[in-house]
């Protein structure tokens, strides 16, 4: 038998092993989940990009 994939909880990096028995992977806890989406719903973490190009940055499609 194969050893378990471990991998460390984004938040507070405990050891998490992922399979089915471990609900909230690759968080070790419903805890750590939240916190982390917390920190995405406050804009704490965020993906680079392309940036904004909405209407408030004075761009638009209509011509002048």
């Amino acid at each position: 038998m194969s050893k378990p994939t471990v991998v460390p909880c984004p938040q507070c990096k405990a050891e998490v092993v992922w399979n089915e028995d471990s609900p909230f992977r690759p968080f070790c806890s419903k805890q750590c989940q939240m916190i982390d989406f917390g920190e995405w719903a406050d804009e704490e973490n965020t993906i680079p990009g392309a940036p904004d190009m909405s209407d408030s940055d004075g761009w638009s499609e209509d011509n002048y």
